[in-house]
């Protein structure tokens, strides 16, 4: 069952709300002010809150500030509940970070459906993994950012790549921002030699090219088409007004360029020190990761030379080393593509 903070300063208004999200089968634990309510909320850590904003000792802006810098509390839903309709006020809770607004008088349905909305999106945010759009749709949606950025992606136009069609080049200067509907793009780099090494692989349903707009600098790797892709670009100047109007977005993509950077530390870390063995069996899995659907593992639809990129190693090697896999158990390779048939070992496979 899950528990609903309600901190109301009004005693008839604080028990009809009670009520009704009581017969909504919801745990209900009321607070009669704002000092009260940030005790309650700190020692029963509900899965939402729905606060007044003009309340004796402190405020419901107050409340709002104290319940997102405490780390314990600073994910759950926010609803605002007053008889103060101005939009200054709505902009105002809003841009502190309240994830909805519902004026007084209310109607039951509205409040109801409300709270609903709220905690069906949080479990979202709760589940959330994936760092692309349907990541990022799930990770806004908990933030009351979803209208804005949802509108960015639905209904636009896309651009149609072929296989190995380039996409950007390092060292150009970003443009727009990129959203994958359809196939899957490499980003990689390349020395004088034409020697790549592939950075990440990005999936249906993913943002890519925001690093280099993150940043304000060019886009330091190339982007790739693995296989026909459909792709929206999404101008740079709109993504920039994304940004600047909602700080909780801006949040969500500085986690996505954390994500990233640590992605990378990680690899070059692997390939500076892992065995051939090692490299091979690593790039297996981070390949695996990206072709699943689901739960469910799919093989691995990679040339051998885009495997061994991923791996940082040459392809001759690689080749012999998927070999020996195959010899050993560990895979099985048909018509090209690679099924991993013992994950566990693979990931166990010393230096």
């Amino acid at each position: 069952m899950k528990k609903i903070l309600l901190i109301e300063d009004n005693p008839d208004i604080r028990e009809n709300t009670a009520e009704l999200l009581e017969l909504s089968h919801y745990r209900v634990i009321t607070a009669n002010n704002g000092r009260q309510g940030v005790s309650k909320a700190l020692e029963n850590k509900p899965d939402l809150i729905i606060c007044d904003i003009m309340m004796p000792e402190l405020d419901g802006y107050g409340v709002l500030h104290m319940v997102q810098h405490n780390p314990e509390l600073q994910n759950t839903p926010f609803i605002f509940l007053t008889a103060r309709a101005e939009q200054s006020e709505v902009r105002n809770g809003m841009s502190l970070g309240a994830d909805d607004y519902i004026t007084k008088p209310f109607d039951t349905t509205d409040l109801l459906k409300t709270v609903e909305s709220r905690l069906r999106k949080a479990d979202l945010l709760h589940k959330a993994k994936t760092p692309g759009i349907e990541g990022v749709n799930e990770l806004i949606s908990a933030t009351g950012g979803e209208r804005v950025l949802q509108s960015f992606v639905e209904g636009r136009h896309f651009d149609r790549y072929k296989k190995k069609e380039r996409i950007y080049t390092e060292g150009n200067h970003p443009v727009r921002l990129f959203y994958l509907q359809k196939g899957k793009v490499k980003l990689y780099k390349s020395n004088d030699d034409g020697k790549e090494l592939i950075m990440k692989i990005v999936n249906e349903g993913e943002f890519f090219g925001y690093v280099a707009l993150l940043e304000d600098t060019s886009y330091q790797a190339n982007a790739e088409a693995l296989e026909a892709c459909e792709i929206v670009g999404i101008p740079r100047k709109e993504f920039e007004e994304l940004m600047n109007a909602n700080p909780l977005v801006t949040r969500k993509f500085l986690n996505l360029l954390a994500h990233d950077v640590r992605a990378k530390e990680a690899q070059l870390v692997r390939i500076a020190y892992n065995s051939l063995r090692r490299k091979t069996a690593d790039a297996l899995l981070a390949a695996q990761e990206r072709f699943q659907k689901g739960d469910r593992a799919m093989p691995i639809q990679l040339t051998r030379e885009n495997l061994a990129a991923l791996a940082g190693t040459a392809t001759e090697s690689l080749i012999r080393t998927l070999s020996d896999f195959r010899s050993e158990g560990l895979i099985d390779i048909e018509d090209g593509h690679i099924t991993i048939l013992q994950s566990e070992k693979l990931e166990r496979l010393a230096n």
